[in-house]
């Protein structure tokens, strides 16, 4: 039996745990199991590799309140545990379970980051109900706001993020705040997801009418009513977990969005279990995703040395939303503030842009041109914040 094929039965009888004890009990079964799995030379309580400080899990695990649904175990393998599992079927390695920082730790902000004020318009909560279940939400008003028709754009936050701390992270409020538009943070619940993981890899989770994109296009659907929203420019972006939520959101239900923003995602339908899950996240999704119903113009941003989601996805991602024929164009460039990047400029049968794919060297699972005032970014990066509000304006949805 190979190896990966045992962690899988590993992963079967730890679910039988979650589900009876909780996801605490889950965890702690998972180590014992892994440690009787592993040769004892290969067993050493800690990455062979140290990761990067952006690659580290920024927050440490918060139980839940209750164990939920099985699906919710999965952050507590890929966020706690960040099993790695080889295509080969040779062993995998656990990384070091090491808080994010250590205790004397000062982050340090450059200029431009430590010049970040508030901005001035109004961060309002709210929440909303449907079949489906609750979700929070923050919704950012910006001050040039007085009724008048206005771009919204949604942002699905990371695993173990939350609102407040994405909208640190991206800066979508302060440059809301220039561009005049909305901005949405639908909040994933603990309740929902042990580490407050958009559930993407659960198969009623990506249809139209159910599960969390119901609730996510539901909470759209109540600002467009409750605020002056142009119905043809409404986006919608993600990170990891919640990058491959946005994906589904562009798929089910294409008429309400005009264009999506995918940093650090996967492609529709890449996984539908556990297994399914990791093989995706390591680059296996090409076996199980299934292309888009239609079209749908995408920005994409990935690290090529992200070692949570392997950057192929961003390759899938292209793949699933762009129509059979298109002109493609690939551009170097260099930040200022260290970052190398290739970017891929995909054209439609008239020569507008209609896809962006944005590889970044050397960046790892990070949103890239990001503040430090939030978890998961890089700020060496271009920035991902700025390049999908432009690119976003320049797309309209043709259903309005």
């Amino acid at each position: 039996m190979k190896i990966n094929e045992k962690m899988f039965a590993v992963m079967r009888e730890a679910v039988s745990v979650l589900q009876k004890d909780g996801p605490g009990a889950a965890t702690g079964k998972i180590q014992q199991m892994l440690q009787r799995l592993l040769p004892a030379s290969t067993w050493t309580g800690k990455a062979a590799t140290p990761r990067p400080m952006q690659d580290i899990n920024p927050a440490p695990q918060a139980k839940a309140d209750h164990a939920g649904p099985a699906g919710g175990f999965v952050p507590d393998l890929l966020a706690g545990l960040g099993v790695q599992v080889p295509a080969d079927g040779g062993r995998f390695e656990l990384p070091a379970f090491t808080p994010p920082f250590p205790p004397s730790f000062t982050p340090q902000f450059d200029l431009q980051q430590e010049a970040d004020a508030p901005a001035p318009g109004q961060f309002l909560a709210g929440s909303f109900t449907n079949h489906a279940g609750t979700r929070a939400y923050k919704l950012y008003v910006p001050s040039t706001y007085h009724g008048q028709a206005m771009p919204l754009v949604v942002m699905l936050h990371g695993c173990t993020q939350n609102p407040d701390d994405f909208a640190a992270g991206t800066r979508l409020n302060a440059i809301a705040e220039e561009k005049s538009c909305l901005v949405l943070y639908p909040a994933q619940a603990q309740s929902a997801n042990g580490s407050k993981c958009w559930n993407w890899f659960n198969a009623v989770d990506q249809q139209r009418g159910q599960g969390e994109p119901s609730i996510i296009a539901g909470i759209t659907q109540q600002i467009i009513a409750s605020h002056h929203v142009d119905p043809a420019q409404v986006y919608i972006a993600g990170l990891s977990a919640g990058g491959a939520m946005a994906v589904i959101m562009g798929t089910t239900y294409p008429e309400l969005y005009a264009a999506l923003g995918i940093h650090s995602g996967l492609p529709y339908a890449a996984a539908n279990n556990l297994p399914s899950a990791l093989s995706a996240m390591k680059g296996g999704a090409t076996a199980v995703a299934r292309a888009a119903p239609k079209s749908m113009p995408v920005i994409v941003f990935h690290g090529d040395r992200d070692q949570t989601v392997h950057p192929s996805n961003g390759d899938f991602i292209i793949a699933q939303s762009m129509p059979a024929l298109t002109a493609a164009q690939a551009l170097q460039g260099q930040t200022q503030s260290g970052h190398a990047y290739t970017r891929t400029v995909h054209e439609d049968s008239d020569g507008k842009v209609v896809a962006e794919q944005w590889l970044v060297h050397g960046a790892g699972h990070a949103w890239s041109g990001g503040s430090s005032r939030g978890s998961y970014t890089d700020g060496k990066g271009p920035d991902a914040s700025q390049e999908m509000m432009r690119f976003f304006s320049t797309q309209l949805n043709p259903v309005h």
